[in-house]
């Protein structure tokens, strides 16, 4: 088994709540502090999402994300930036729309996982052709993460986004604990949180929360 396929595996297979870090909405707390408390309550992969960092900051900061996910068993994804994820050792890399062609990534990074973000049908029907390991479908809901933006796809878009493809996928954006049973219902395994769990009061005990709903409701 390659390390792509192993990669791949655990995604999977082992991951339901994929969280994302976003340091300025978490009430005040770093990085290290979200990243040690979703890990403690069961989280099978984390990104890395920073925006505001220089590239020496963020460099320091993937190598201890690495670092830890390595020692609990989880996958450590960076967003956008492939520099980053190949210096960290990250297992893979999130690109949105704006950011370097997956296509291209492949090329250059035959090992990493891949994921894309999809705001139209057409291109989650294309992730695969693309290289794509996975695909996210979003956003999904009024979400502070993306500013800018004043449509939002709904429940609706999942069947209509998936039907085009036979990836694994995410779904992002607004979502919420009282989402999980119609997320599940309408195909969802993997959704993406950001501010459902940095601004939790206590991050880890909300991350084994949803684990546990997720894992449970699944069944």
């Amino acid at each position: 088994m390659t390390i792509y396929q192993e990669r791949l595996r655990k995604f999977i297979t082992e991951v339901t709540l994929y969280p994302v870090s976003c340091e300025k909405l978490a009430a005040g707390r770093g990085d290290r502090e979200w990243l040690e408390a979703v890990l403690a309550g069961g989280a099978r992969i984390v990104q890395l999402r920073d925006k505001e960092a220089d590239g020496r900051t963020l460099l320091a900061k993937a190598k201890l994300f690495r670092r830890k996910t390595r020692e609990a068993g989880a996958l450590f994804i960076v967003n956008d930036r492939l520099d980053i994820a190949l210096l960290s050792e990250a297992d893979g890399i999130h690109l949105g729309n704006q950011d370097l062609p997956c296509e291209e990534v492949r090329r250059f990074a035959p090992d990493l996982l891949i994921g894309v973000s999809c705001n139209r049908e057409e291109e989650a029907a294309s992730a695969e052709e693309r290289g794509a390991s996975y695909y996210n479908i979003g956003p999904l809901f009024t979400t502070g993460t993306k500013e800018g933006i004043k449509e939002f796809l709904g429940l609706e878009a999942i069947p209509r986004f998936s039907r085009h493809s036979s990836l694994p996928f995410t779904v992002m954006g607004g979502i919420k604990k009282q989402h999980i049973p119609a997320l599940l219902a309408a195909g969802v395994r993997r959704p993406a949180v950001v501010t459902a769990l940095t601004q939790a009061a206590d991050i880890a005990a909300e991350t084994r929360e949803w684990v546990n709903l997720l894992s449970k409701q699944a069944l």
